[in-house]
Protein backbone atom coordinates (compact mmCIF):
# COMPACT_ATOMS: atom_id res chain seq x y z
CA UNK A 1 0.00 0.00 0.00
CA UNK A 2 2.56 2.62 0.75
CA UNK A 3 4.63 1.69 -2.19
CA UNK A 4 1.52 2.46 -3.98
CA UNK A 5 1.24 5.71 -2.45
CA UNK A 6 4.92 6.58 -3.15
CA UNK A 7 4.73 5.71 -6.61
CA UNK A 8 1.58 7.89 -7.69
CA UNK A 9 3.14 10.50 -5.64
CA UNK A 10 6.17 10.73 -7.31
CA UNK A 11 4.25 9.72 -10.79
CA UNK A 12 2.01 13.08 -10.17
CA UNK A 13 5.42 15.11 -9.58
CA UNK A 14 6.83 13.60 -12.94
CA UNK A 15 3.63 14.30 -14.81
CA UNK A 16 2.77 17.35 -13.84
CA UNK A 17 6.68 18.84 -14.27
CA UNK A 18 5.97 17.52 -17.85
CA UNK A 19 2.98 19.77 -18.12
CA UNK A 20 5.27 22.65 -17.05
CA UNK A 21 6.95 22.07 -20.25
CA UNK A 22 3.76 21.75 -22.23
CA UNK A 23 2.45 24.93 -21.19
CA UNK A 24 5.94 26.60 -22.35
CA UNK A 25 5.25 25.25 -26.14
CA UNK A 26 1.59 26.75 -26.14
CA UNK A 27 0.09 23.52 -25.26
CA UNK A 28 -3.28 23.04 -22.62
CA UNK A 29 -0.15 22.44 -19.92
CA UNK A 30 -2.07 23.92 -17.03
CA UNK A 31 -5.22 21.96 -18.06
CA UNK A 32 -3.32 18.62 -18.27
CA UNK A 33 -2.24 18.85 -14.64
CA UNK A 34 -5.41 19.86 -13.26
CA UNK A 35 -7.22 16.69 -14.70
CA UNK A 36 -3.91 14.62 -13.74
CA UNK A 37 -4.63 16.24 -9.46
CA UNK A 38 -8.34 15.23 -10.50
CA UNK A 39 -7.73 11.59 -11.86
CA UNK A 40 -4.89 10.96 -8.53
CA UNK A 41 -8.12 12.53 -6.60
CA UNK A 42 -9.97 9.72 -7.80
CA UNK A 43 -7.45 7.10 -7.76
CA UNK A 44 -7.09 7.81 -3.92
CA UNK A 45 -10.33 6.52 -2.48
CA UNK A 46 -8.73 3.44 -3.38
CA UNK A 47 -4.57 3.80 -2.86
CA UNK A 48 -5.19 4.96 0.45
CA UNK A 49 -9.04 4.18 1.86
CA UNK A 50 -7.87 5.20 5.41
CA UNK A 51 -7.12 8.60 4.67
CA UNK A 52 -9.13 11.49 6.14
CA UNK A 53 -10.43 13.46 3.64
CA UNK A 54 -9.36 14.24 -0.05
CA UNK A 55 -6.27 14.50 -1.30
CA UNK A 56 -6.19 18.04 -2.86
CA UNK A 57 -9.62 19.53 -1.74
CA UNK A 58 -12.31 21.73 -3.59
CA UNK A 59 -10.59 25.05 -2.59
CA UNK A 60 -7.37 24.01 -4.22
CA UNK A 61 -9.39 22.64 -7.53
CA UNK A 62 -11.21 25.81 -7.47
CA UNK A 63 -7.94 28.40 -6.99
CA UNK A 64 -6.11 26.05 -9.62
CA UNK A 65 -8.87 26.14 -11.87
CA UNK A 66 -9.37 29.93 -12.39
CA UNK A 67 -5.42 30.77 -12.48
CA UNK A 68 -5.55 28.16 -15.97
CA UNK A 69 -8.55 30.59 -17.18
CA UNK A 70 -6.50 33.56 -16.16
CA UNK A 71 -3.67 31.45 -18.29
CA UNK A 72 -6.13 31.43 -21.01
CA UNK A 73 -7.22 35.24 -21.05
CA UNK A 74 -3.72 36.47 -20.71
CA UNK A 75 -2.60 34.44 -23.75
CA UNK A 76 -5.53 35.88 -26.02
CA UNK A 77 -5.33 39.44 -24.59
CA UNK A 78 -1.81 39.75 -25.23
CA UNK A 79 -2.79 38.88 -28.90
CA UNK A 80 -5.56 41.86 -29.06
CA UNK A 81 -3.10 44.44 -26.88
CA UNK A 82 -0.33 43.41 -29.69
CA UNK A 83 -2.60 44.62 -32.23
CA UNK A 84 -3.56 47.70 -30.81
CA UNK A 85 -0.26 48.44 -29.15
CA UNK A 86 1.06 48.63 -32.95
CA UNK A 87 -1.71 50.76 -34.74
CA UNK A 88 -4.51 48.09 -35.50
CA UNK A 89 -8.40 48.45 -35.04
CA UNK A 90 -11.33 46.22 -33.68
CA UNK A 91 -11.59 44.63 -36.50
CA UNK A 92 -7.63 43.55 -36.27
CA UNK A 93 -7.96 42.53 -32.91
CA UNK A 94 -11.12 39.95 -33.46
CA UNK A 95 -8.58 38.95 -36.32
CA UNK A 96 -6.29 37.65 -34.33
CA UNK A 97 -8.44 36.31 -31.71
CA UNK A 98 -10.28 34.19 -34.40
CA UNK A 99 -6.85 33.70 -36.62
CA UNK A 100 -5.43 32.26 -33.66
CA UNK A 101 -7.66 29.66 -32.86
CA UNK A 102 -8.37 28.48 -35.81
CA UNK A 103 -4.36 28.06 -36.74
CA UNK A 104 -4.29 26.18 -33.75
CA UNK A 105 -7.00 23.67 -34.77
CA UNK A 106 -5.54 23.77 -38.16
CA UNK A 107 -2.27 23.55 -36.93
CA UNK A 108 -2.82 19.63 -35.73
CA UNK A 109 -2.61 18.88 -39.37
CA UNK A 110 0.72 19.78 -39.83
CA UNK A 111 2.72 16.66 -39.17
CA UNK A 112 5.28 18.05 -36.56
CA UNK A 113 3.73 16.10 -33.88
CA UNK A 114 2.99 18.67 -30.94
CA UNK A 115 4.31 21.86 -32.51
CA UNK A 116 2.34 21.62 -35.45
CA UNK A 117 -0.82 23.31 -33.29
CA UNK A 118 1.72 26.04 -31.77
CA UNK A 119 3.03 26.76 -35.21
CA UNK A 120 -0.61 26.93 -36.55
CA UNK A 121 -1.77 29.13 -33.59
CA UNK A 122 0.95 31.97 -34.28
CA UNK A 123 0.70 31.88 -38.33
CA UNK A 124 -3.07 32.20 -37.76
CA UNK A 125 -3.00 35.27 -35.15
CA UNK A 126 -0.69 36.46 -37.99
CA UNK A 127 -3.18 36.15 -40.87
CA UNK A 128 -6.06 36.85 -39.14
CA UNK A 129 -5.10 40.19 -37.78
CA UNK A 130 -3.92 41.14 -41.16
CA UNK A 131 -7.17 39.57 -42.53
CA UNK A 132 -9.46 41.96 -40.19
CA UNK A 133 -7.12 44.86 -40.99
CA UNK A 134 -7.24 44.49 -44.21
CA UNK A 135 -10.77 43.94 -44.71
CA UNK A 136 -12.19 46.06 -41.40
CA UNK A 137 -10.11 49.11 -42.87
CA UNK A 138 -9.81 49.34 -46.38
CA UNK A 139 -6.15 49.72 -45.54
CA UNK A 140 -3.43 48.34 -47.91
CA UNK A 141 -2.72 45.35 -47.28
CA UNK A 142 1.66 46.20 -46.57
CA UNK A 143 0.11 48.53 -43.97
CA UNK A 144 -1.71 46.17 -42.66
CA UNK A 145 1.48 43.74 -41.39
CA UNK A 146 2.46 46.10 -38.38
CA UNK A 147 -0.70 45.38 -36.60
CA UNK A 148 -0.20 41.81 -37.32
CA UNK A 149 2.91 41.68 -36.43
CA UNK A 150 2.29 43.00 -33.00
CA UNK A 151 -0.88 40.34 -32.74
CA UNK A 152 2.13 38.01 -33.62
CA UNK A 153 4.42 39.44 -30.91
CA UNK A 154 1.70 39.95 -28.14
CA UNK A 155 0.46 35.74 -28.62
CA UNK A 156 4.16 34.67 -28.25
CA UNK A 157 4.01 36.90 -24.85
CA UNK A 158 0.97 35.50 -24.15
CA UNK A 159 2.18 31.96 -24.35
CA UNK A 160 4.83 32.56 -22.65
CA UNK A 161 3.03 34.33 -19.95
CA UNK A 162 1.16 31.51 -19.21
CA UNK A 163 4.18 30.06 -17.92
CA UNK A 164 4.41 31.79 -14.27
CA UNK A 165 0.66 31.00 -14.28
CA UNK A 166 1.93 26.91 -14.60
CA UNK A 167 4.94 27.39 -11.92
CA UNK A 168 2.21 28.50 -9.18
CA UNK A 169 -0.32 25.93 -9.95
CA UNK A 170 2.50 23.24 -10.33
CA UNK A 171 3.54 24.56 -6.52
CA UNK A 172 0.34 24.64 -5.17
CA UNK A 173 -0.58 20.82 -6.11
CA UNK A 174 2.59 19.71 -5.43
CA UNK A 175 3.06 21.23 -1.99
CA UNK A 176 -0.57 20.25 -1.39
CA UNK A 177 0.11 16.34 -2.33
CA UNK A 178 3.74 16.53 -0.20
CA UNK A 179 1.74 17.86 2.84
CA UNK A 180 -1.02 15.15 3.21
Amino acid sequence: MLAAVIISIVLFILLSTGCLFLTVIGLPGNWIMILLAGILQYLDRWLVPEQDGPTFGLWVFVCCILLAILGELLEYLASVLGVKKFGGTRGGMIGSILGGIAGALFGVMIPIPIIGSIIGAIIGTFLGAWVGEAGGSMAPYKDSLVPATGATIGKVLGILSKFPLALIIWFIFNVTLLLR
